[in-house]
């Protein structure tokens, strides 16, 4: 057995040694593994029972339970955060109760041998980020045009010409073409010369003018004055953003925003 303030590990514990860690970890509000075999009852909206067999049963500080089996990534039963919790013993079992009050839930872990028993106090602060792909930032472009100007209305996307895919093709206010290209990191003299190709192309095959705008979150200093010399512009386009409409729209296909 390995015990210390911030990590407790037991090996093949005993029953009553194990209930008498998990209510204290549990009142300290500690992040516990087990590993054992074990069944589960599910009483609430509904009812569920799963049948014996060697588990992995996690319980977070935030009073969270998941069991999971030995593959795949979804836990086979799970309670929410705020569960009150307690471990007791009943013929020579191991019980776990997890109950919520509001709905009323509760699952019950019943362990008939316990592996594995590791009790951590964990620090978690770091910031989690995520930040929109450039598929993700085109469907936020559709949602909110004004992301690149005021007046810009898309025709189009992914459109097929020559020289490869256009990710964003529209007019804008004054009923100029505009070529939309998107890029997730700081745009670089590739971004910029990939996108001269779609507006030369396209001012050769409509005989108009067309602007290019290039839409990122960044571009290096090189990719800007190879820009400006070709009379192309730029966007600055934050993914962050893109990601918070997004999520406040709801789940559409992309074909969505051309009907």
């Amino acid at each position: 057995m390995q015990d210390s303030e911030h990590i407790i590990i037991c090996e093949n514990p005993s029953i009553n040694d194990v209930i008498a860690k998990l209510n204290e970890a549990f009142n300290e509000r500690r992040t516990t593994i087990i590993v054992g075999s074990c069944r589960v009852d599910y009483h609430g909206r509904a009812s569920s029972k799963l049948e014996y067999g060697e588990r992995i049963v996690i319980i977070k500080e935030d009073g969270s339970v998941l069991v999971h089996r030995s593959k795949g990534y979804e836990p086979v039963n799970w309670q929410p955060s705020g569960c009150v919790l307690q471990a007791l013993k009943d013929n020579d079992e191991l019980i776990i109760k997890a109950t919520k009050r509001n709905p009323s839930e509760t699952v019950t872990i019943f362990f008939d041998r316990v592996y594995l028993l590791s009790i951590f106090k964990l620090i978690d602060e770091g910031k989690f980020s995520l930040y929109a792909s450039e598929e993700d930032m085109q469907r936020a472009i559709l949602i909110e045009p004004t992301l690149i100007e005021e007046g810009f209305k898309p025709i189009d996307y992914e459109r097929k010409v020559e020289p490869g895919f256009i990710d964003i093709y529209g007019v804008d206010k004054n009923g100029r073409m505009v070529v939309v290209e998107i890029k997730r990191r700081t745009a670089n003299k590739e971004a910029v010369l990939q996108l001269a190709k779609y507006v030369e192309y396209l001012r050769k095959d409509l005989s108009r003018e067309v602007r290019g705008i290039l839409a990122a979150p960044d571009i290096s200093r090189e990719a800007n004055h190879l820009l400006l010399s070709l009379k192309l512009e730029f966007r600055r386009v934050d993914p962050k953003k893109c990601f918070k409409i997004l999520k406040k729209n709801r789940v559409r296909k992309i074909t969505d925003f051309f009907k």
